[in-house]
């Protein structure tokens, strides 16, 4: 912790604490939304996670995911200047982190879910929106799906395409593919096609959690399934947010 404000002698540090700090406790006790004006609390945020879905090293846990979590943290006050706190719960019980994560409320304005588990972020980032006022951003599926769009737009503007007439294919379907596809959903996207590790994700397939049965709504896929080399035939735009090296040289070509 730094103090924003100078603390050079015993008269300022005892105006930042004992006697002085007890005036803003007073107003806040009185008006509990004076909290944010009298605190820091609105400029700090903490990095959640379980550890169970690292980038690039799968589920290490939350002691061996703390050193993710505190370079997370360096970003935020390096591009941001946001104060943010790393947060490893020791547990993969969705109801152990969203009651562990809705007591640091006093404490932090902002939530930054990171490396958890799908289908469970999508959960616990749900029920965190409804249950506590702090705002709630997953990095893997929000993160993610912007700075693909802004990728992708570019691509559209180079190639000279509009985004309802391309034919796009996201391959996974997990936290990133998921919120990949509803913004493209949302912004009218033209065809879009996704697989997951068993091939198109469509509404014949009866092995559908309910995250991919929406994933289906959304893009329209009611067909037979398919593999991933007929997903990208023809198509335009690939979008990979899954395991490397799936997309063969051969597919490129077809595309």
């Amino acid at each position: 912790m730094i103090s924003k404000v100078a603390t050079k002698d015993e008269q300022d540090l005892s105006m930042a604490y004992s006697p002085g700090v007890a005036e803003p406790c007073k107003k806040i006790a009185q008006n509990p939304d004076l909290l944010n004006t009298y605190t820091a609390r609105g400029n700090m945020i903490a990095v959640v996670t379980d550890g169970s879905a690292v980038l690039g090293l799968g589920d290490i846990g939350a002691r061996a995911a703390l050193p993710v979590m505190e370079g997370k943290c360096v970003l935020f006050k390096n591009f941001g200047g946001v104060s943010a706190f790393p947060i490893c719960i020791d547990s993969s019980d969705d109801d152990t982190i969203v009651e562990t994560v809705k007591l640091l409320e006093p404490t932090f304005s902002g939530i930054n879910l990171e490396d958890i588990a799908s289908p469970r972020c999508f959960a616990i980032e749900e029920r965190l929106k409804k249950e506590t006022g702090m705002l709630t951003f997953h990095d893997d599926q929000h993160g993610t799906a912007i700075v693909t769009l802004a990728g992708l737009f570019n691509a559209l503007k180079l190639t000279d395409r509009e985004l309802d007439q391309a034919n796009i294919v996201i391959n996974g379907a997990g936290a990133a593919g998921f919120s990949i596809i509803g913004m493209l959903h949302h912004l009218g996207a033209g065809r879009m096609t996704a697989c997951d590790s068993q091939g198109i994700i469509t509404a014949k397939r009866d092995d559908l959690n309910p995250f991919k049965q929406k994933i289906a709504q959304m893009t329209g896929q009611s067909g037979p399934p398919g593999d991933l080399k007929q997903a990208v035939r023809g198509a335009d735009v690939f979008i990979g947010v899954s395991l490397a090296d799936l997309l063969s040289p051969q597919m490129v070509s077809s595309m």
